[in-house]
Order: C-alpha cells, then sequence, then structure tokens
C-alpha cells in the first residue's frame, strides 16, 4: 500500500509528472479498461486493496491478492475471469483465505499475537510446476517483523515460509534494516518457476534516503530466491527515480519507489514505478532491466557508490502517455493469456486503498518487446 492511501487525502487526481526520460514509441498499446466498484462484495468479504495480480492459464483465471491488513477480513485472494477485455469488466469468482501457519486466519492489528507478524500482503504469483501461490508480506516492522515470502495452496493453506538475508530483519535502533511500508511491494517468476525475484519498494536503511523531488533516493535490493534450496541466492540494486511530481502544497507528501516487477524472460524483467504527490496524483512509469548487468550485492552490508553496480534501466512506457482515464496507484502487473497475433498481454491493477476516491482499475495492454521489434 502506497503511503498515500495511508494519508487518505482524497487528492488522486490525474497530475502529470515532469520531463523525465522519453521511451521507446510502440511498446504498449491500450487495449480495454475496466473498474471494480468502490467495497464491491466478494464472498461476503469487502473487495479493495489489489496489491498483486497474475494469470493462471490452465484454469483461465486472474488470481489477486489484497493488502488489507485483515481489518476487513482476513488475508485473502480474489479470483476474477477476464476473458474479453474489451467487451466486459473483470468478473469476480470467489475468494481464498490465506491461512497463517497451523491454520486459520491471520490476525489482525487490533488482535496482534505474541511471536505471529500481522501480514502486509503486496505481491501474488503462481508458481505453475507445483500448482501453488506465492506471495509477499511488507511485514509487521513495528513489531519486529521483517518482510517475508510466503507459500501456500490454492485452497489457502499455508505451506511455508522462506529464508529471507538477514539485512531484511528491522534494527531501527541501529538505522538498519527495512523502513515500515517500503519493502517487498514485487515479486516476479522466472519462466520456469524456479526462482523468484523480490523487489523492496525503497532503500534499506543503511544503503540511503527515501527519493525526493530532486533526487534519486538509495538503490531498492532485488533479491532471487532459489525455490528449490528455499535460500536467496544472488541481489541486485536498483535504483528508482527522484520523485517526478511537485506537491500543490509546497512541503506536503510525495513519494515514488517500485510497486511490482515482472519477468520478461530468464533474466530480464520489467518494473513499475508509481509515484504520488499530494494535490498532483500518481504517475508510473514501466521500466526494463537486465539482472546480469547488475553486481550481485547479496554480502554486501550496506550499498554505497563504488560498491556495487546497479542495474541500467530503460524505459518502455510513461503512463501519463498512454490515453488512460485516470493514473491511480497501480500496484500490480501480470502477462495475461496471448493476443491472437501472438503479441503478450499485460495486465495490470490499481489499489484503491478502500478510499472512495480512488479507484480499482484493470487495465489490459498489448505489449511489444524491444528483442522482437524489427
Amino acid at each position: 500500500m502506497g503511503a498515500a492511501g495511508l494519508l487518505a487525502m482524497g487528492l488522486a487526481g490525474c497530475g502529470s509528472a515532469t520531463p523525465g526520460p522519453q521511451a521507446a514509441p510502440g511498446r504498449l498499446r491500450r487495449i480495454a479498461e475496466a473498474r471494480w466498484p468502490h467495497r464491491l462484495l466478494i464472498g461476503g468479504t469487502t473487495a479493495g486493496g489489489l496489491s498483486g495480480i497474475d494469470f493462471d492459464p490452465i484454469r483461465g483465471e486472474y488470481l489477486l491478492i489484497s493488502d488489507d491488513r485483515s481489518d476487513l477480513a482476513p488475508v485473502r485472494m480474489y479470483v476474477a475471469r477476464w476473458p474479453h477485455p474489451q467487451a466486459a469488466q473483470p468478473e469476480p469468482t470467489g475468494v481464498v483465505q490465506l491461512q497463517r501457519p497451523g491454520g486459520g486466519a491471520w490476525p489482525n492489528r487490533r488482535h496482534a499475537a505474541d511471536g505471529l507478524p500481522v501480514p502486509d500482503p503486496e505481491a501474488l504469483r503462481l508458481r505453475s510446476t507445483t500448482n501453488t501461490l506465492l506471495w509477499t508480506s511488507e511485514g509487521d516492522v513495528v513489531r519486529g517483523f521483517g518482510p517475508a515470502l510466503y507459500e501456500s495452496a490454492r485452497d489457502g493453506r499455508f505451506l511455508r515460509e522462506y529464508a529471507m538475508p538477514a539485512m531484511f530483519q528491522p534494527d531501527a535502533a541501529k538505522g538498519r534494516g527495512p523502513r515500515d511500508n517500503l519493502t517487498l511491494e514485487g515479486l516476479a517468476l522466472t519462466p520456469d518457476s524456479r526462482f523468484a525475484w523480490l523487489g523492496m519498494e525503497n532503500a534499506l536503511m543503511q544503503d540511503g534516503p527515501e527519493p525526493t523531488i530532486g533526487a534519486a533516493g538509495g538503490p531498492c535490493r532485488f533479491t532471487r530466491i532459489d525455490l528449490e534450496t528455499g535460500q536467496p541466492d544472488r541481489q541486485i540494486a536498483y535504483v528508482p527515480d527522484a520523485i517526478p511530481l511537485r506537491p500543490l502544497i509546497p512541503g506536503s507528501y510525495a513519494d515514488n519507489g517500485v510497486s511490482d516487477i515482472l519477468m520478461l524472460d530468464a533474466d530480464r524483467m520489467l518494473v513499475l514505478e508509481r509515484a504520488y504527490a499530494t494535490g498532483r496524483g500518481n504517475s508510473l512509469r514501466l521500466y526494463e532491466i537486465d539482472t546480469r548487468a547488475a553486481s550481485d550485492v547479496l554480502a554486501v552490508e550496506a550499498l554505497a557508490g563504488g560498491n556495487h553496480r546497479p542495474a541500467a534501466k530503460t524505459l518502455v512506457a510513461d503512463f501519463a502517455a498512454l490515453g488512460l482515464s485516470r493514473l491511480d496507484n497501480t500496484e500490480g502487473m501480470c502477462w495475461g493469456p496471448p493476443l491472437p497475433d501472438g503479441r503478450r498481454m499485460l495486465v495490470v491493477v490499481s489499489d484503491d486503498n478502500f478510499n472512495p476516491l480512488q479507484v480499482t482499475q484493470f487495465v489490459a495492454f498489448e505489449y511489444t518487446d524491444r528483442a522482437s521489434r524489427p
């Protein structure tokens, strides 16, 4: 969830971004756009806060995780169908409760249990080789729990938690570890489902500051998990842009960070940056990186100039130029079914933060890979 939603200021409009890098024309073409009504009821739960999305090609279903910290209903995933994006909106077909270790619902913050975090779900992927669900939590940093990667069965049963690098353990007293609500926003799977990449929204405290309007912040760490061994085996640095929007009221809230990641192939990755500025709204920029071109920083305790090589990035698209009715808090993206001409369909969803002045927006794009362009 973006801090803009926490502020709930109701100023999430269609603000335009300041000039930035130029994208190659035609990489993304809008196919369709749809919305769900505010606080739509699905299976007796309030839908919203959709922060992660993936597509199951076998069942033809979209899987969507809510970042509700069990306040309105326990941690959950929604299931929907959208077979004809140009003709209809996604049709919800069910809800699955993602259970805690040992079974049962995860607690909310009012009923937090000792030794158990209150998850803040943010990203979701279907692991095709096992037909299981991988999902991230930004953690419960205030209570001392760092970000996490969980695996669940399709029916919601808890299966396992993966090991995280020690640097992700909160230690605010020493100025180290993740910042609250700025951790694992992104999750990507390699095509063979062997590796999962975890994308941090912003830098760890020891790696640098948050972005400002005039300067990029510290680098985010993207960590690769070997799903067969269960251990992190590689990590790279990625530097989000400086905040591209200037707040309408000088000195009021603004941010920028990574909101999701998605593999193009075994090594290349799409990175979605989402910015917000009070009174101006959102900015969304999609970048491409090659994970092989960055140095491995898994053993680097604190990132600083000269001790690593961050991933170089190429702008794929600025969403402000794609003809959308609105730019909102887009936090999830996935590949949908292939288009009739064989091109890929990229689908994104926005997190409305359960705020009536924001929207749950689905957009489908035709994606052209630069590697396949003439």
